[in-house]
Order: structure tokens, then C-alpha cells, then sequence
């Protein structure tokens, strides 16, 4: 009776959660039902029939299924080493910075990029990178390089995966360290200073380990969607010269799946993705609990 008193009371703060609620309910929780399709044929007109583990034997026996899994660690592995440490970084970095307005711009520059969709960030890259007037061709031939077509080039395709998505991301992803910063007690701080600590000093034994729990927690949340390695992201930024190297579950997904029709494989190969991100936050949560005390719960 007394939570139902709290939501009568609080009922407008309840109802501005129903748009979010509905949208993990429609395309989170009912799809989950839909996953039994891996198990079936699926067929058009009349029910599906059972199959069993049909198609994960299919998957495993495909090497284009092994080729997009291989890209798919590969560049999620390249984002999480050269991507997750820098909203930790930069989070360090605004913090140092004393000018409010000041700082304000620069969170407000940092946090940009995030709202713009990839289609955008795909021809903001495309026209940077561009090998007759992009702007990192031009400084290479002030210093007399030679021209580079990143975009079609095997060998530079995947870093610009991660630094576009560097720069798409780190500011807003650096919000949540911020935040953990602004909860440290600044008496910490002034006995610190009083004791003589330089501010390294300060940020090494007073702001990060107040920050790892957060850090830890990121982490393992992250790991949870390693398989994910960015479909949208991919998908705007591929060509066929590069396509071998950067085709990922995602988008082996939507060509079999979508493209191809082939429902109930395509489903396994997504079911199969999901179920490694599980068995990875697990994992990484239990670890973690172990030798450091802290986790996701």
C-alpha cells in the first residue's frame, strides 16, 4: 500500500518513464521471445518447424560465419584498448580545468559528436580523409608523403573504425566519470594540498582510486557488448575494397538475415552473439568480485 501511495504521489515522475519502458519492452524484451526462431525453419506460410541445433551447426561449419567473427573480436578488442581509457583521461583533464566557461566549452565541444548520427560522422571522416584534399593528406604532402586513401586501404580501415569512434564517444562517455569526480570530497583535496601534494599527486591517490569502482563497473558493462562492434558504424563507412576486414556479426547478420532471407540462421548467428556477451559480463563480473570487490551487483 505505501509503494502505491509513492506512485500516486510521484505519478507524473512515473510517467515520463513509460517511453523509455517501451522501448526496452518492444525492442529488447519481446525479440527475446522471437529467438526460438533459431531452432526452427521458418517458413512462410504455415508453422515453423523444430530443427534443433540445425543452425549453430551450420554456423560452425561456415568459415565466412568464422572470417566475420574474427573482424568482429578484432576491431571490438581494438576499441576497448584504445577507446575505453580515454573518457577516463579526459575526464582527469576537465576536472584540472579552473575556468568555468571555459570549461563548459570544452564539455560542450566534447559532448557534440554524440548526437550526430554516423551517416553524418561517416562523410565528416570520408571528406577528412579524403586522398586528393582531406586534411590529413594535405599535411602529409606539406611534408612530402605520399597520399594515403584510407578508406580503401585494408591496413588503415580498422584504425579509423576506432579513432572515428574516439571521437564520437569519448566526451559523452566521459559524463559518467565526471560525475563520479564531482561526488569526491574536496576536504580530501585541501588536506592533500595542505600536506604539500602536487596535483599528480592528488590525482593518483585521491581522484583515481575514488574512480574505480565506476571504472571497473564501465568496464565489465562494455565487455557486455563486445561482440557489438558497431553496425551503424560499419555499415556507413564500408566499401568493397575494405569489406573482408571490417565485415562484422552485425552486418553478416543484416546481409543473411534481412538481405538474403535466411531468418532462422540469421537469428542463431545473433542468438550466438548475445550469448557470448553474457558469458563475458559473468565472467568478468565474478573475476572482478573476486580480487577486487567490486562488480556490476
Amino acid at each position: 500500500m505505501r509503494t502505491l501511495s509513492k506512485i500516486r504521489e510521484d505519478w507524473v515522475l512515473y510517467c515520463m518513464l513509460i517511453p523509455g519502458i517501451t522501448y526496452f519492452v518492444v525492442f529488447h524484451v519481446i525479440p527475446i521471445i522471437g529467438m526460438k526462431l533459431a531452432f526452427q525453419d521458418y517458413r512462410i506460410i504455415g508453422d515453423n518447424v523444430w530443427v534443433g541445433l540445425k543452425h549453430f551447426k551450420l554456423l560452425m561449419d561456415s568459415s565466412a560465419f568464422f572470417d566475420v567473427l574474427q573482424n568482429t573480436i578484432i576491431i571490438s578488442s581494438m576499441k576497448i584498448i584504445f577507446i575505453f581509457p580515454i573518457p577516463i583521461i579526459l575526464s582527469l583533464l576537465i576536472n584540472e580545468v579552473r575556468s568555468g566557461p571555459f570549461r563548459k566549452y570544452v564539455q560542450a565541444v566534447a559532448y557534440l559528436p554524440h548526437f550526430l548520427s554516423w551517416v553524418v560522422i561517416a562523410g565528416v571522416w570520408i571528406s577528412f580523409l579524403h586522398p586528393l584534399d582531406g586534411g590529413i593528406n594535405v599535411i602529409r604532402d606539406f611534408f612530402n608523403l605520399p597520399s594515403i586513401d584510407f578508406m580503401t586501404s585494408k591496413e588503415h580501415i580498422r584504425w579509423v573504425l576506432v579513432f572515428s569512434e574516439m571521437w564520437r564517444s569519448a566526451g559523452w562517455d566521459s559524463i559518467l566519470y565526471i560525475a563520479a569526480i564531482m561526488k569526491i570530497s574536496p576536504s580530501l583535496y585541501e588536506a592533500a594540498r595542505m600536506d604539500g601534494a602536487s596535483t599528480y599527486q592528488q590525482m593518483k591517490y585521491i581522484t583515481l582510486p575514488s574512480l574505480a569502482s565506476t571504472v571497473v563497473t564501465i568496464f565489465i558493462l562494455n565487455l557486455g557488448f563486445f561482440m557489438n562492434a558497431g553496425f551503424d558504424q560499419v555499415f556507413n563507412l564500408s566499401n568493397d575494397s575494405v569489406n573482408s576486414v571490417i565485415d562484422i556479426l552485425d552486418t553478416y547478420v543484416y546481409r543473411i538475415g534481412i538481405l538474403n532471407g535466411q531468418y532462422a540462421y540469421a537469428t542463431a548467428a545473433s542468438l550466438f552473439k548475445g550469448l557470448v556477451g553474457i558469458v563475458l559480463i559473468l565472467g568478468t563480473h565474478y573475476i572482478s568480485k573476486k580480487y577486487t570487490g567490486n562488480g556490476v551487483w
